[in-house]
């Protein structure tokens, strides 16, 4: 698949800027803090239906304006549409026009993989960054994810607050069955789904490793963590755990904790690993993402890659431009790079984007 054409009006700080793209590259240079993220912002909120940096919707919004408009036109194998984004005091989409009643709706629409500095955080921090890519691969192609996640963190809130008013008000403990068997139910369901992707991962992740390093020296693993895989056990540690629980006034246990180790050499990478491995894990993480949606949706996403290039060594350039040949790639640099392959090039400067 492929974006032909981006809109953007009040976004951040661009006014009023229409960007016609190339099928294959497109290179976006210019100096820092000029807007050349804030492009690749707006076809990640209109892939996800919100931004990958923005902690409240109205930092999109350009300073002097009350309300801004994000329009992205895109091809499929199967199908072309147009997804709008629209932000004031609340953040609306539309689909080819018609208003969506729930921002889930435009979920995988448009497939992207995102490439940033800052995804080694996915290797060296803490399991929450590691189960937000998970979730996020997985609600873009299993739509019935996304309600399960709901469900289940609805519920999860509902016994919390219970927790604490057996704490604070002497609550009747036995009450928490209720909410012990609809997370027992909704865990194994979302466990499954992860299971099933992990898997993938795991059966691939050998090979895409080996063709970024060419050195045959590593053997890279990767482990899921879970005490969700059977809802009877599941139901019994919730149980085992609920005098804890009271006394902390929160759920210790459930897939909201649920992470996945990568080891190279059997050493978990994040600890022991050098900061060229961690690279190289995280580089290798994401293209085996980028395999697992070309193969789900039958067609490539689109790579989007923010300043990413520059952290990474000739050597994995060259193997990691070898492993994306045949999808739209839309790469932001300060410096302007030219590749052999087909590309379009565009210069920012002051939140105005012109092809160069």
């Amino acid at each position: 698949m492929y974006i032909n054409e981006i809109i953007l009006e009040n976004f951040r700080n661009y006014r009023n800027q229409k960007i016609l793209l190339n099928e294959n590259i497109n290179i976006i240079y210019g100096n820092n803090a000029q807007g050349k993220t804030n492009i690749i912002e707006s076809v990640f909120l209109c892939a996800y239906g919100k931004s990958f940096r923005a902690k409240k919707d109205q930092e999109l919004v350009k300073f002097d304006k009350d309300n801004c408009r994000v329009e992205v036109s895109y091809n499929k194998v199967d199908r072309e549409g147009i997804i709008r984004a629209e932000i004031s005091d609340k953040k609306t989409f539309f689909i080819n026009g018609v208003k969506q009643t729930k921002i889930s709706d435009i979920i995988g629409k448009i497939n992207v993989v995102i490439f940033t500095p800052d995804d080694i955080e996915i290797i060296k921090d803490g399991p929450q960054k590691r189960r937000r890519f998970l979730d996020m691969m997985i609600s873009s192609l299993r739509p019935n994810y996304i309600h399960l996640l709901n469900s289940y963190n609805k519920i999860l809130e509902q016994r919390n607050n219970y927790l604490r008013q057996i704490k604070l008000e002497n609550k009747n403990p036995a009450m928490l069955d209720i909410w012990d068997e609809q997370l027992s139910e909704y865990s194994f369901k979302i466990y499954e789904y992860r299971n099933y992707f992990i898997e993938k991962i795991s059966n691939m992740i050998g090979d895409i490793h080996n063709l970024i390093t060419k050195c045959g020296k590593e053997t890279i693993k990767i482990k899921y963590i879970s005490n969700s895989k059977e809802k009877k056990s599941f139901l019994e540690n919730l149980k085992k755990s609920r005098s804890i629980d009271i006394k902390r006034g929160y759920t210790a246990t459930g897939i909201h904790r649920d992470d996945f180790m990568i080891y190279i050499n059997d050493r978990p990478v994040s600890i022991f690993g050098s900061q060229g491995q961690q690279r190289t894990a995280i580089l290798t993480l994401k293209l085996c993402e980028l395999k697992i949606v070309k193969e789900e949706i039958g067609d490539s996403p689109i790579l989007l890659l923010d300043d990413f290039m520059s952290e990474l060594d000739e050597k994995r350039r060259t193997s990691f431009l070898e492993n994306i040949k045949g999808n739209q790639v839309i790469i932001t640099c300060t410096d302007k790079i030219d590749l052999e392959n087909e590309s379009s090039i565009y210069f920012v400067e002051n939140g105005i984007c012109k092809k160069v």
